[in-house]
């Protein structure tokens, strides 16, 4: 059972914020100070390196997520997917698209590449691979590899119902602003666990007024891409 089905994130008490900490400033997120940050500067330790111990026990196996970054002349967005409920694993959670790696893959790029492909139908030749954040690992026994890239805008979604019910974007400027962590602690298996979440306010594909609850290894993974832009 995964961590999705055992518990209700919005009931976890917040215990407070990061709006100490500064926004990543507007010039170092547009879409050419992305690409040079990446390209000349290493990642370090990451602020956030897991979950925690493993809820389960499973064995431990390589994932790789695609983190893009619609370069919009208006504004970088961070396309993000909500998982539909039915899944066994992170049912209902806002993700970035990834999964596990497979045997045909050459590496976490290709692995990135394939399951973005697969699960929101983003073709290949409108993604930029700029860089990758470090590998996080989760309660359900995944190391995670972020792989960063750069979104041409003018692709077509082509959605697979079964993994995924909504594509959405959220202003990497929203994300990268510390006072929208919010910190959570509870207490799990006589230990104390602690996560972030960034809800974010958007619209859904309807037109209806939506909350998206963007939390755990997702909003982890934000947070050590701004700690990494941040520097």
């Amino acid at each position: 059972m995964s961590r999705a089905r055992i518990l209700d994130p919005h009931a976890v008490p917040v215990i407070g914020t990061d709006a100490h900490l500064r926004a990543v400033p507007p010039e170092r997120l547009g879409a050419a100070a992305l690409r040079a940050r990446f390209a000349v500067s290493p990642q370090g330790e990451p602020e956030l390196p897991g979950d925690g111990r493993v809820f389960d026990g499973r064995e431990p196996a390589d994932a790789s997520v695609l983190v893009p970054l619609v370069a919009h002349e208006s504004g970088v967005t961070v396309l993000l997917t909500r998982r539909t409920e039915h899944l066994r694993d992170h049912a209902g959670q806002i993700s970035f698209p990834g999964g596990r790696a497979e045997e045909i893959d050459a590496d976490a790029v290709h692995t990135a590449l394939r399951e973005a492909e697969e699960e929101v139908g983003l073709a290949p030749a409108h993604v930029d691979v700029i860089g990758m954040l470090p590998v996080y690992t989760t309660v359900t026994g995944f190391h995670v590899t972020p792989v960063v890239a750069l979104v041409r805008p003018g692709f077509t979604l082509a959605i697979d119902s079964f993994e995924v019910a909504e594509a959405f974007e959220v202003p990497l400027a929203f994300l990268m602003d510390p006072a929208h962590h919010r910190r959570h602690a509870f207490e799990f298996g006589g230990e104390r666990r602690q996560f972030l979440s960034m809800p974010w306010q958007g619209v859904d594909a309807a037109g209806q007024p939506r909350e998206y609850f963007i939390w755990g290894a997702t909003a982890a993974m934000l947070r050590n891409l701004y700690a990494f832009l941040a520097r």
